[in-house]
């Protein structure tokens, strides 16, 4: 199977709508079709990494993504896949919670390989950070999936610098991904690093150095929610949205391509080399994105700042 881990690619295909409500009702196939159809959307914008989490749709996104790989025979050595565990969904009474223990991690890395029909992950995200987790048990764990050839890579997800360095400090390893939330609205990574030395800083709680430590570590940052949840591309729900949609749409025409690649260009201009997770289930809107796939982006250094400070609606300080 392949041995190419997620950063190398420009996308990441992000899987959490597939396969039904966030119910415990069965899918049915007409989840399957729709799971098909969006693989085959990606594939065809040229991204060849895919998303999960053990979460996602109560596991039922990595079940029909599984599906998917058993009806097409030779797509699993064509694609990267990545997963993530670390959250336990609320269930009656009983509230969600974080569980990075290393027993919990074992357990859900053996249920996410049934249910995508795989005997290996590429990669292996921890979710979220768990204030009670070991970093010495939690890289045990970890190394034994590595060991038993379960897990190829390892990354997290939501995470600071500081957290990232506690655990890569057990791990014999390297981590090779951070997944952060990071679009043309969600800024405060961006902003963390402007707004040092000023009073606006006070209500940036973004953990300052963390952009800076994934790059200098090679570490690659992949960007959830990069398309804003279509406030530029689709809904804007505010007067500075629609300025900012207008701004995208006027350079993606100039430029020969969507508004949703001109706003993941965004991203991708960024020295960090980030990496933006496409969410949407909708075939049409993944074709859409192609050109950040496989065009370097054609933002200049001020079309950037345009779309920087159109979205920020206000002056750099």
């Amino acid at each position: 199977m392949t041995t190419t881990l997620p950063g190398g690619e420009r996308l990441l295909y992000g899987c959490m709508g597939l396969g039904g409500d966030w119910d415990s009702e069965k899918y049915g196939s007409q989840d399957v079709a729709a799971a098909e159809a969006a693989v085959e959307a990606a594939l065809d914008a040229g991204i060849t990494v895919f998303d999960h989490a053990d979460i996602y749709r109560r596991g039922k996104a990595e079940a029909v993504f599984g599906e998917v790989l058993s009806r097409a025979p030779g797509l699993r050595e064509r694609i990267t896949v990545q997963t993530k565990c670390g959250i336990r969904l609320a269930d009656g009474d009983r509230p969600g919670i974080y569980d990075l223990r290393g027993s919990s991690i074992l357990q859900r890395v053996e249920e996410s390989l049934t249910r995508l029909r795989t005997d290996v992950l590429d990669t292996l995200l921890l979710h979220r950070p768990d204030p009670l987790a070991d970093p010495a048990e939690v890289a045990e764990a970890l190394m034994s999936l590595h060991r038993q050839g379960l897990v190829r890579a390892f990354g997290v997800s939501n995470m600071s610098a500081a957290q990232i360095e506690e655990l890569q400090a057990h791990l014999d390893v390297p981590l090779v991904a951070n997944q952060l939330e990071m679009s043309l609205a969600r800024r405060d990574w961006l902003e963390a690093g402007v707004l040092v030395n000023t009073a606006a800083a006070a209500g940036n709680g973004f953990p300052f150095g963390t952009v800076e430590h994934c790059r200098r570590n090679g570490i690659r940052l992949q960007a959830w929610g990069a398309l804003a949840q279509g406030r530029y591309t689709g809904r804007q729900e505010s007067d500075r949205e629609r300025r900012t949609a207008q701004l995208v749409a006027s350079l993606a025409e100039t430029k020969g391509t969507t508004p949703e690649a001109v706003v993941l260009w965004w991203l991708q201009r960024h020295p960090a080399r980030i990496a933006p997770v496409v969410g949407t289930a909708s075939p049409a809107r993944i074709r859409a994105c192609r050109d950040a796939a496989v065009r370097e982006p054609e933002l200049t250094h001020e079309e950037w700042y345009d779309l920087w400070l159109t979205a920020r609606g206000e002056p750099l300080p």
